[in-house]
């Protein structure tokens, strides 16, 4: 009986050592399997790492090389971004390197699926390096590269962001594809945008410019001009709060600047303005103690003769009789020209060149105009006193503007933003003379040819201009309509220059007069006291809140 459980514990013994034994060996079993799993991992990891490396470098090795210029941004005065830079990638295929065109497609159609790819197959079977996808998002950049085809060439390139399109197209300018400013401020600039440390900072208002060029298009609507310039300038310090001129163009689309209908007209438009010719000539004849604005012209008459052509009064009716104030506010030509012999040729001239408007203007852009060149012979003295036979720029007319409003302080039109202007206070003007300038521009606009820019509140001031355009040497019937305003005359701190080119009579507009009661619908005559003032008035009317509290 013991000899039988005594067998039975052996064999028990001998069981349990037989199932340790088979577990240890399969865990040993277990445990050979997992290394060689780990070993395989480990081969795959490698190999896919080299494989991913080795593509990114061939791909790499195939693309041009990568721009790491940091171009600084432009911001308006208040640090709206009006310039921006980015990467981006363009992809690319050279045919002459791919091995097997078949397989390249069929990755293709999984990388691009929704691309056209019977044109992609045409392009593959040619000799020509052509370019998938332009400014492509970086998914598709790194699927790419996984793809390790030799025959895939990657641009990376910077991109110049213009988030406002249109608004400051003129004034900022554009670069080309390797990052070189190439018009406007990216031009100018060039240099110091591609140093990239500090950003461009502009005086320009983008609140400002945004209502300034909307009035600008809205006038095309309303007289059919072919093209418009604002200028808005600080007559203090010489910062331009807006530049506009239309039409305009997107910065992000737009390539070619070249077309003469895209003419930065604010800047580089070399125009006869005309009339806003008349404040110099008197300028210069207080100036030069020569006349006072109480002075009267006696028994004027209504025509002079000028080397074979006439001058005549616009309007035949004004008074024989008219004082030196009455001749700029009712725009008289006879007037001015009696005035300009009183000054002078040689005065009249030096005081021109004083205030800027003949020769070209030193400013911040390189499309400048420069006004043409003429001789002082024969009538030409007569000519210039009204603002006939003389040219000049919008930009140049402001800055003689504020000369004349400011006190007589020579300024330099700007766009960039500084801490501290240096002004140097060249003083042009004697005393008073300014005051009894902006006197009488009041007056021009509360009696004279323009009363549709008075605005209440703001004590607007300004002197029209119209004028013929010449196409080949010849004057045609259409106009030039430009009105140089200051305000306030009191005080004045701004001007604005409005100019309309070739505009055309308007049938079914309806003017509201300013402080007055009425309205009037249609336009009378086609002048800048019916066109570049009427917009002038609109403009005032919805900056002036702006400028009273912003500064």
């Amino acid at each position: 009986m013991s000899k039988n459980i005594n067998n039975k514990i052996t064999i028990s013994k001998l069981n349990l050592n037989l199932d340790d034994f088979s577990q240890k060996k399969f865990n040993i079993n277990l445990n050979r399997v997992g290394f060689i799993f780990l070993v395989i991992l480990l081969f795959i990891i490698l190999y896919s790492t080299r494989f991913v490396y080795l593509s990114s470098k061939t791909l790499q090795n195939n693309s041009y090389k990568i721009n790491k210029i940091n171009r600084a941004d432009i911001t308006d005065r208040h640090g709206n971004y009006i310039s921006k830079s980015v990467f981006t990638s363009n992809i690319g295929i050279d045919p002459k390197l791919i091995k097997d065109k078949k397989k390249l497609l069929v990755k293709l159609k999984y990388t691009f699926p929704d691309k056209d790819l019977e044109e992609i197959e045409k392009k593959i079977y040619g000799n020509k390096f052509f370019y998938i996808e332009k400014k492509i998002i970086p998914e598709r950049y790194r699927q790419l590269k996984l793809l390790g085809e030799k025959s895939i060439r990657m641009e990376q390139k910077i991109t110049r962001i213009y988030p406002d399109k249109n608004l400051f197209s003129h004034v900022v300018g554009q670069i080309d594809d390797d990052n070189n400013g190439i018009s406007g401020l990216e031009k100018s600039f060039d240099q110091k945008l591609k140093d990239g440390r500090d950003r461009l900072i502009l005086t320009l208002d983008k609140e400002l410019q945004f209502i300034i060029r909307n009035e600008l298009l809205n006038s095309q609507q309303i007289f059919k001009n072919v093209g418009g310039a604002g200028i808005l300038m600080n007559i203090k310090n010489g910062e331009i709060l807006s530049l506009v001129s239309v039409p305009d163009f997107n910065l992000n689309s737009r390539d070619d600047i070249t077309d003469i209908n895209y003419i930065n007209r604010a800047t580089k438009g070399v125009y006869e303005l005309g009339s806003v010719f008349k404040s110099f000539t008197i300028a210069a004849g207080l100036n030069n103690n020569l006349i006072s604005p109480s002075d009267i012209f006696l028994d004027l008459e209504k025509k002079l003769k000028c080397g074979g052509r006439t001058i005549s009064e616009y309007d035949e009716d004004l008074p024989k009789d008219l004082s030196v104030e009455d001749i700029l506010i009712y725009s008289s030509n006879i007037g001015s020209v009696k005035i300009g012999q009183i000054v002078g040729q040689e005065k009249l001239k030096n005081f021109l060149e004083k205030i800027g408007i003949l020769g070209q203007l030193n400013f911040d852009i390189e499309e400048i105009g420069n006004p043409l060149p003429f001789k002082w012979r024969n009538c030409k003295l007569k000519t210039v006193s009204y603002g006939h036979g003389i040219t000049t720029t919008p930009i140049q007319l402001a800055k003689g503007y504020a000369i004349l409003a400011n006190g007589g302080y020579d300024i330099k039109p700007t766009l960039i933003k500084k801490e501290i202007y240096n002004l140097q206070k060249k003083k042009i003007l004697k005393k008073n003379v300014s005051s009894q300038l902006n006197k009488i521009f009041r007056k021009v606009v509360t009696q004279g040819t323009a009363t549709l820019s008075d605005v209440e509140g703001y004590e607007v001031g300004g002197k029209t201009g119209t004028a013929q355009i010449v196409e080949n040497g010849v004057y045609t019937k259409k106009k030039i309509n430009t009105f140089a305003s200051v305000f306030p005359t009191s005080d004045p701190k701004y001007v604005l220059v409005i100019l309309l080119e070739d505009t055309k009579l308007s049938k079914d507009y309806v003017y509201k007069y300013r402080n007055k009661p009425g309205s009037y619908k249609g336009t009378p005559f086609n002048t800048a006291g019916w066109t570049s003032v009427e917009i002038s008035g609109k403009i005032i009317d919805k900056i002036g809140p702006i400028l009273a509290t912003k500064y």
